[in-house]
């Protein structure tokens, strides 16, 4: 782990896999899971079984001192080859230069996990630096709402199935970029697959998670990007109708984002060119850019900055700021109206 700003999970994992321990390892950030992956596989694996009961410890950072947490980490294991300490709450952990003292000289026979989540250390601090000379400081980030269809077809695929693009999106549409909750409702799908077909199709999708296969963000979009009136409108209607599908202000984001890389697909030195629009988005594929190849040829740029202006200021009024009683069905309706007209 030479480049600690940079240390990605899957590097992580692959030096865990060949167990390769480190002596310390400062997790955090706002992504719970990615801590939690990390933290799990570190108990699961670096100890047997019958090590962990005289050599795993667990303790918060609330409830103790960094002082506590580095005489732990100096122990020696009782008849294991090593100790495992974790640090719940690390962010609470006052006088952190204490423990940075341990980490200039740490055993070599303790793995000390530190979990610190929803936010960052300052990497100024002596525990940061000290961390990243000898061990791994790691920052689990939010994943970006474009990074979803990958992340889901590659958990998918992990686990021994195939998923289609539009499956992938309806997925991240509807359950976003909660990490723990998406993988959850993953796991629940792919227990339903029967094993002579190991397929997840929109189908599987609207049985088993209950998100609609033709009335969910996904379409919507697609409508919207092909000027496509009538459905677009009857997808709201359905939301409108069915407040329990979810809510109708989810969708905001979804076409904010879409008319923001429009914009962006605009400034491509060229345009004309799919691969070139994927790759000056940053899209994982060029199937990717299609939307925003379409979208060029239907929404003039100057359309594109109205519409942006338009969110915004649809988004305002579904917090109440100049809107004193239109109701969320209305606000999506007027806004439709302007895209599409």
């Amino acid at each position: 782990m030479a480049d600690n700003k940079n240390v990605t999970f899957e590097a992580i994992m692959r030096d865990l896999r060949a167990g390769k321990y480190a002596p310390v390892y400062y997790l955090m950030g706002d992504e719970p899971f990615y801590i939690d992956k990390i933290t799990d596989f570190i108990i699961d694996n670096a100890l047997k079984p019958e090590e962990r009961d005289f050599n795993l410890t667990v303790m918060f950072g609330s409830d103790t001192t960094a002082a506590q947490v580095a005489d732990v980490a100096r122990r020696y294991p009782m008849m294991a080859e090593r100790q495992v300490v974790v640090v719940k709450e690390a962010q609470n952990l006052k006088n952190t230069d204490q423990l940075a003292v341990y980490l200039e000289n740490p055993s070599d026979t303790t793995v000390l996990v530190l979990c610190h989540k929803n936010g960052t250390i300052d990497r100024r601090k002596k525990i940061a630096s000290e961390t990243a000379k000898r061990g791994v400081l790691f920052e689990s980030k939010k994943m970006r709402e474009r990074d979803l269809p990958p992340f889901i077809q590659a958990y998918v695929r992990e686990r021994g199935a195939t998923i289609d693009p539009k499956s992938e999106q309806i997925i991240a549409d509807s359950i976003g970029a909660d990490l723990n909750r998406l993988t959850g409702e993953l796991d629940k799908l792919l227990l339903s697959l029967p094993a002579d077909n190991r397929q997840v199709t929109p189908e599987v999708v609207e049985k088993q998670i209950g998100v609609s296969k033709d009335f969910n963000a996904f379409e919507l979009r697609d409508a919207i990007v092909n000027r496509n009136v009538f459905k677009a409108n009857q997808i709201i209607n359905y939301f409108d109708s069915n407040p329990k599908a979810g809510s109708i202000y989810s969708f905001l984001p979804m076409l904010f984002n879409y008319f923001q890389n429009l914009m962006i697909a605009y400034y491509c030195p060229n345009k004309q060119s799919q691969e070139s629009v994927a790759q000056w988005l940053e899209l994982r594929s060029p199937w990717a850019a299609k939307d925003y190849m379409t979208g060029m040829r239907n929404f003039t740029a100057t359309k594109v900055m109205q519409i942006i202006y338009r969110i915004r200021e649809t988004d305002a009024k579904s917090k109440g700021i100049n809107n004193p009683n239109t109701p969320p069905g209305e606000l999506m309706k007027e806004l439709l109206f302007f895209i599409l007209h």
